[in-house]
């Protein structure tokens, strides 16, 4: 390993020793990675230089004397920029390295009628505008993250097929780049929407989780998988795909091209035809791509919540197809917990208990195995608040990239 690699993973070593333990002294930081102090010293002078680290008067409760220098995170004047394609809309949210929420963005768009070019195009607009507000605040942007529903080469930023958008072999970071003229030294990160999602809820609410499923419900459904404190991808980062598991033979025709797969019975679209069929009429006349899925789970939830007949019994038998398809990953992995998100998240109190039963009598090793099925804390913005935080983690990882 060359100098230059050398203190690139030092800068990272103090960075996460003060991440961990802050605000702490250069001294508790050398012993903590046990580093010179002088070689400490310089470290925090870089990342200092980067607005990653700040020094803060610091006091112990009952002491006196004057209040030492500790060093804790800044990422102040950093950002991270996620952003989320899906069939219905587009979202952007960015965010500093400090953890404020600079600004959020959603915009219907219809991605299925209006091509890969057209938006992406909308896409990088609305990049440029949260890129822009970030600059007026003082904060540059350290990195691009998008979330798009489908498999997805991470390695180059292309989805391999999205079947919900009708997209095949686009290049999103790409065509991304060009769009928004973004600078060379921005790092794009394209993944799939639930890998993501998978992610920014394990940071928030599941820390302590090694084994975690977060299962999201709109056009389509897909499952992203924390295995053993690390996202499982698969041999070619195409794992999860858990809405395309048959488990209907002689079911509807699904997006993808084959027929009775689990997205059919639960995804947002099939919920609409058995909870609420005016609504799916609604969704599909003129016009109806313009009414967001949001709305449309917050439709489906006060129906239930008046005690809607059709809506309660489509939503058990949702529940019912739901169950179904979490014994799946539950009968395989193993999982601690299961996070619900999209509209599953809304509606969850009246899909879970038919859930829980079809999963009780599906699993093979009995409530040994059962696991805890709880809702989203992000509900529908899961995915971009995921993009956005694994460049927050490509910062910590290489606190570098930066100052490059």
């Amino acid at each position: 390993m060359d100098q230059v690699s050398v203190r690139r993973a030092n800068l990272a070593l103090v960075l996460a020793e003060v991440r961990s333990s802050g605000p702490a002294s250069r001294a508790t930081v050398a012993r903590g990675t046990g580093l010179t102090r002088a070689t400490v010293s310089s470290l925090v002078g870089e990342l200092i230089e980067h607005g990653l680290v700040r020094e803060a008067d610091f006091q112990q409760d009952g002491s006196v004397g004057r209040p030492g220098r500790h060093l804790e995170v800044d990422g102040r004047t950093v950002g991270a920029l996620g952003l989320e394609i899906n069939s219905r809309y587009l979202a952007a949210c960015s965010v500093d390295l400090a953890g404020r929420t600079l600004q959020e963005r959603r915009l219907v768009h219809d991605a299925t009628t209006r091509g890969a070019e057209e938006t992406i195009r909308a896409l990088a607009s609305l990049a440029g505008e949260l890129v822009e507000h970030a600059g007026r605040a003082g904060v540059r942007m350290a990195g691009v993250g998008v979330a798009v529903p489908g498999p997805v080469a991470v390695a180059t930023g292309r989805v391999r097929s999205a079947p919900n958008l009708h997209w095949h072999d686009v290049p999103v970071a790409e065509l991304l780049r060009s769009m928004a003229a973004l600078p060379d030294d921005l790092g794009v990160v394209v993944d799939n929407e639930a890998n993501l999602a998978a992610l920014a809820e394990w940071d928030h609410s599941h820390a302590g989780v090694t084994d975690l499923v977060y299962v999201t419900g709109e056009a389509g459904m897909g499952a992203g998988i924390v295995s053993g404190g690390r996202l499982l991808r698969g041999a070619s980062g195409f794992s999860g795909e858990l809405g395309h598991v048959q488990v209907d033979p002689a079911g509807a025709r699904c997006a993808c091209g084959r027929t009775g797969c689990l997205e059919t019975k639960v995804a947002l679209p099939a919920a609409l035809r058995t909870a609420a069929p005016d609504l799916a009429l609604a969704a599909g006349a003129e016009g109806g791509a313009a009414w967001d899925p949001q709305e449309q789970a917050a439709e489906l939830m006060r129906r239930a919540a008046s005690g809607d007949p059709r809506t309660l019994a489509g939503l058990d038998e949702i529940g019912r197809w739901l169950g179904t398809g979490l014994s799946v990953p539950v009968n395989l992995l193993n999982p601690e917990v299961i996070v619900l998100g999209g509209y599953f998240a809304a509606v969850a109190p009246y899909l879970l208990p038919a859930a829980m039963r079809e999963l009780r009598a599906r699993v093979v090793a009995g409530d040994a195995a059962l696991c805890r099925v709880t809702g989203s804390a992000f509900g529908f913005a899961a995915a971009v608040r995921g993009a956005a935080g694994v460049i927050v983690e490509e910062v910590f990882a290489d606190p570098g990239r930066v100052g490059r």
